[in-house]
């Protein structure tokens, strides 16, 4: 009787283990959390430009502009034109800071925007 209970348990366990094999839900490794603040790497380690430390907490539009056109121009990490990767920087941050960036900032910058394309005569 026990040699009947064990064979019956042995083919429901490979049966189980077929049809779980056949749905992918076989157990695989934990794959590593990414890192929490990804958007930092980003600005960090990536081709992006060398900017000047606190730039986009300037209270002047053109001040921000001005610097980013510089960090622009002078940086080497940028793939593309100095204009696309100023405005493309600046772009970033807001989409990236969202909801939470006060209104004031959030116009300042957009102000910032037309500074920069007037900097780089794109108007």
């Amino acid at each position: 009787m026990a040699h009947v209970r064990k064979t019956t348990q042995s083919r429901k366990t490979a049966a189980r283990r077929s049809t779980s094999a056949k749905r992918g839900t076989v157990r695989t490794r934990a794959k590593r959390a990414a890192p929490k603040r990804w958007s930092q790497r980003v600005t960090k380690q990536s081709d992006a430009l060398d900017l000047k430390r606190g730039v986009f907490k300037l209270t002047s539009p053109k001040k921000i502009a001005t610097s980013l056109k510089r960090s622009a121009e002078h940086s080497s990490r940028r793939k593309t034109g100095a204009y696309r990767s100023a405005l493309s920087m600046l772009t970033f941050y807001i989409n990236r800071a969202g909801k939470t960036l006060p209104k004031t900032q959030r116009t300042r910058l957009e102000k910032a925007k037309l500074e920069l394309k007037r900097a780089f005569g794109r108007e």
